[in-house]
């Protein structure tokens, strides 16, 4: 599988999923699409706490955003983690790292 990516889309996907509130969006995300209101209602935040978190986790892709009338409802973007997931996988391939050359006296 031949995934691109820019070193822009991996740093705004690691900053998104360094915060625990996102996470446990992201989590209650993978059940199910859901509405910002039941979001709210779950996790026991404000909507004006909630949209500043979901922005950043738009900005990264990691979710999309569906308006249905007044109310917007978000789920994952599966192809997204994908992508990080292959950027954290070339680190797999790593067998053995070369030690540092000597450094020259000045």
């Amino acid at each position: 599988m031949q995934v691109t990516y820019t070193n822009d889309i991996i740093i705004a996907g690691f900053h998104a999923l360094s915060e625990p509130l996102r996470i446990k969006v992201l989590q209650l995300l993978r059940k199910q699409e859901m509405c910002v209101c039941d979001l709210c209602d779950i996790l026991g935040v404000s909507q004006s706490k909630l949209s500043f978190h979901l922005k950043t986790l738009k900005k990264a892709g990691l979710v999309y955003a569906r308006q249905e009338g007044r109310w917007i409802y978000y789920s994952l973007n599966s192809a997204q983690f994908e992508v990080l997931e292959h950027y954290l996988a070339q680190y797999r391939l790593i067998n053995q790292v070369l030690p540092a050359p000597p450094c020259k006296d000045s």
